[in-house]
């Protein structure tokens, strides 16, 4: 079955994912596009360095073609916020991006993006999936390239310029700090390291050739996948370790010790500095599961918290509206106001990059002021899977509050995404992924021991006598 989910349509590469259910998505696009649009629709395609990512997309372009729709494929694999911007800037239908996130080197992925560059929204991609089903059992599986409909184009035309526009290059140029750049095999090479050296900083780059394999470590920002890149910095005279995953929506921080900052925390640090330092005036936006150090930094400046369901397509719509200043989400994803309606990790790095070299302290030190200013929270994912039997034990939890929770009354629950309990200092979330069968759940407190003993309650309450594998 196909199933558009948190971030799109993802498989197994050669079993779900494959080149015939590509043709019969794409397909799918394209009959909604032409009964949704006003003008000749067109479509601009991209993809990153996963294992057969271009010629997916070159499959998607011989549909789209064959079908009068204009594709506009990538010469090269393109950041996902660089194809945002192709889209929005040239007033196109929407994109397709062959990329799969953090998933494993088996996977690949095609998220659908709207005409203003952001994640489609569930009424879209909803249509979507009904155009599958309605035309799957007599598909004609037969398209070729139309060269009237097909042109090549340069991702990064336009976004790096678009990038450069919100950050003081002076400023870093100016600062004498010393980075390290690790663009984990992805997208983000020739843009995040590229904008760095023009600035006239001292910067080693790690990573930035294409391995499908992602060093085998994967293409997620975890500690394994990070632990060069905080060697270097931490053994090196260093000022800041910065990171883009496969690609390159999401970032990570390392400290100028080696230390990994964790993405709540590196949330909280660039909200602070955009209403700080920056004086942006505005309203700010989080998932459910993302901190609610985000709600204390808003109440202390005076500014309101949007709280979204998981994806950052909710988030997007929100900027893409104006209503909120900056929206992040705790898998290490962010946008600003005029900006993108998606999340841009090489935007989020070099914001940070100026935040450091405005400030001219340590991170840690930052983080410290901070928590002092607005109180400091814990927070703490873990992942079950979800096998048959489990999944039969939960079922009946999974869209249901307990009153008590862990030895504390519930004060309050916010069930726009699985069920988030919300106790007297503390809030504990469960939820299933929207992309693979895991259970998620999510602890914030006062203390690690806090959070910790939040996921013990959670566990016996989900779970009751069943062992879940934690992932």
């Amino acid at each position: 079955m196909i199933l558009f989910g948190t971030a799109g349509w993802r498989g197994i590469i050669g079993e779900d994912f494959t080149f015939e259910n590509v043709r019969l998505v794409t397909q799918a696009i394209a009959n909604v596009l032409h009964r949704r649009s006003t003008r000749p629709p067109s479509l601009v395609v991209g993809y990153d360095t996963r294992f057969l990512s271009e010629r997916f997309a070159t499959e998607a372009a011989k549909v789209l073609s064959h079908n009068r729709i204009q594709a506009l494929v990538c010469k090269r694999d393109c950041p996902t916020p660089a194809l945002s911007h192709l889209i929005s800037d040239g007033n196109h239908s929407g994109g397709l991006n062959f990329t799969v996130s953090h998933n494993p080197p088996e996977y690949n992925g095609l998220k659908f993006s709207d005409a203003h560059g952001a994640p489609a929204l569930p009424e879209l991609t909803a249509r979507v999936e009904e155009e599958v089903r309605a035309i799957q059992a007599d598909f004609q599986d037969e398209h070729f390239l139309n060269q009237d409909y097909f042109q090549e184009i340069d991702p990064t035309s336009g976004y790096l310029d678009r990038v450069r526009s919100h950050i003081d290059l002076d400023l870093i140029a100016a600062s004498g700090m010393r980075f390290s750049i690790d663009v984990l095999y992805g997208t983000g090479r020739e843009c995040l390291d590229r904008i760095m050296m023009e600035t006239g900083t001292a910067c080693q780059v790690l990573h930035n050739f294409r391995d499908p394999y992602f060093g085998g470590y994967g293409p997620d920002l975890t500690p394994k996948s990070l632990a060069e890149l905080s060697l270097k910095v931490g053994s090196t005279p260093c000022s800041l370790g910065l990171a883009t995953d496969i690609d390159a929506d999401r970032f990570a921080i390392i400290d100028s010790d080696g230390t990994i900052l964790n993405p709540n925390d590196g949330l909280g640090l660039l909200l602070d500095y955009m209403l700080s330092d920056r004086g942006q005036r505005g309203d700010v936006a989080r998932t459910v599961a993302t901190t609610h150090l985000v709600d204390r930094i808003a109440d202390e400046h005076g500014v309101k918290t949007y709280e979204t369901p998981v994806g950052f397509k909710y988030i997007g719509d929100l900027i893409r509206q104006g209503q909120v200043v900056m929206g992040g989400e705790e898998s290490a994803g962010i946008s600003i106001r005029d900006h993108l309606p998606e999340k841009d990790g090489i935007l989020a790095c070099l914001l940070t990059a100026e935040l450091a070299a405005k400030r001219g302290v340590p991170l840690a030190n930052q983080l410290q002021a901070l928590w002092k200013r607005v109180g400091r929270s814990f927070h703490v994912r873990h992942d079950y899977r979800l096998t048959p039997a489990i999944e039969v034990e939960v079922e009946d939890r999974l869209y249901t509050a307990p009153s008590r929770f862990a030895g504390q009354t519930v004060r309050d629950v916010v069930d726009i995404d699985g069920i988030k309990l919300l106790l007297d200092d503390s809030w504990f979330l469960y939820r299933r992924s929207g992309t693979e069968a895991l259970l998620r759940c999510y602890a914030e407190a006062p203390t690690m021991e806090k959070a910790e003993t939040l996921h013990a309650a959670g566990r016996e309450y989900l779970f009751g006598s069943h062992e879940a594998e934690m992932v």
